[in-house]
């Protein structure tokens, strides 16, 4: 399983989404209308996911607005990070 379709799994698995692992596009925004819909504590439970999963510690507000925009910025962070 590649890098892009674990972190999914891993979001429906620890987010309980409504959605299917299917319907999140790598590019899809994460929050807001446009996106999948995830909301503050949906963000909070992801950095602890994306932390337990991939060893990823996102501590920097910003960044993590950065970081957690879509899939594919998560993946790119893990890649860099050398954690892929």
């Amino acid at each position: 399983m590649n890098l892009r379709a674990r972190i999914k799994e891993v979001m429906a698995s620890e987010l309980m989404l409504e959605v299917s692992v299917d319907e999140i596009g790598d590019e899809s925004p994460l929050f807001g209308p446009t996106g999948i819909g995830l909301d503050s504590v949906d963000a909070l439970q992801l950095v602890v996911a994306i932390e337990k999963h991939f060893k990823l510690k996102i501590t920097d507000q910003d960044k993590a607005r950065e970081i957690l925009a879509n899939v594919e910025s998560i993946a790119k962070a893990i890649e860099e990070a050398g954690l892929a």
